[in-house]
This record gives C-alpha cells, sequence and structure tokens, in this order.
C-alpha cells in the first residue's frame, strides 16, 4: 500500500508541476490546447494507476494467492476499482489483502480526483482571485 501512495503521490506531484510551468509559461491558451493538456494529464493518471494494479498482481502472483500474472492482474484491477466481480476470491490468509487493495485504490482514485479538479481549475482559471478574470 505505501509504495502504491508513493508512486500515486509522486507521479501527480510531476504532473502537477508540468502543468504549472505550462502555465506559467502561458503555453496554454485557446480550447483545444487546454483540452490535450488535460487529456495528458488523465492519460498520465491512467497509467499511475496500472501501474499501482500491476504491483499488487506480482504481489499475488509471487506469493501463490493467484495461480498465474494474468489471473492475478485480471484480480487486481477488479480490486483496485472495486468492481468486485466475485468471479475469483483469494485463499482465506489473503483475504485482508485484497480488502487493503480495494481501499488503497478508492484513496487513490479520490487523490486522482481531487488533483484532475485542480489542474482543470488552473486551466481554465476556476476560482482565481482576480474577479476580473
Amino acid at each position: 500500500m505505501a509504495l502504491c501512495v508513493a508512486i500515486h503521490a509522486m507521479g501527480l506531484i510531476k504532473s502537477f508541476r508540468w502543468m504549472q510551468a505550462r502555465h506559467a509559461a502561458d503555453r496554454i491558451q485557446g480550447f483545444w490546447p487546454s483540452v490535450w493538456s488535460l487529456i495528458r494529464v488523465a492519460a498520465w493518471t491512467v497509467l499511475l494507476h496500472i501501474t499501482e494494479i500491476m504491483i499488487w498482481a506480482i504481489v499475488y502472483a509471487a506469493g501463490g494467492a493467484m495461480k498465474g500474472f494474468t489471473t492475478a492482474a485480471y484480480f487486481s484491477a477488479v480490486t483496485y476499482t472495486t468492481t468486485g466481480y466475485g468471479d475469483l476470491v483469494l485463499p482465506e490468509e489473503w483475504r485482508i489483502v485484497g480488502g487493503v487493495e480495494a481501499l488503497t485504490g478508492i484513496l487513490m482514485c479520490g487523490l486522482s480526483t481531487g488533483m484532475f479538479f485542480a489542474v482543470f481549475s488552473k486551466t481554465f482559471h476556476i476560482n482565481d482571485d482576480d474577479p476580473a478574470q
């Protein structure tokens, strides 16, 4: 869990700093450049989530909780996103780990949502202190 939080935090900070640099340089002007910036941030955020899902999958596969990496990756994606189809279940001694992954996924998705809103607000000058804008 701590590794996922660290990856996500570092990745979002990198994304936010990139957006700040672009904003400071006034490169984001107009509708389409702003849209493409948001698409890049969203894609980067999804990549972070996929990386974290794969880390959980490695843990499940290496620990013998799931047979094979592909199965572990599928289970991890379903658990991290809290979709929970129920077609695969962890052995009894691993069940608490599945719950921790689901909780981690909820927290990281919430963090991503907050970050995306911050980037969106900055890109479109929402909540700026200057009432003239």
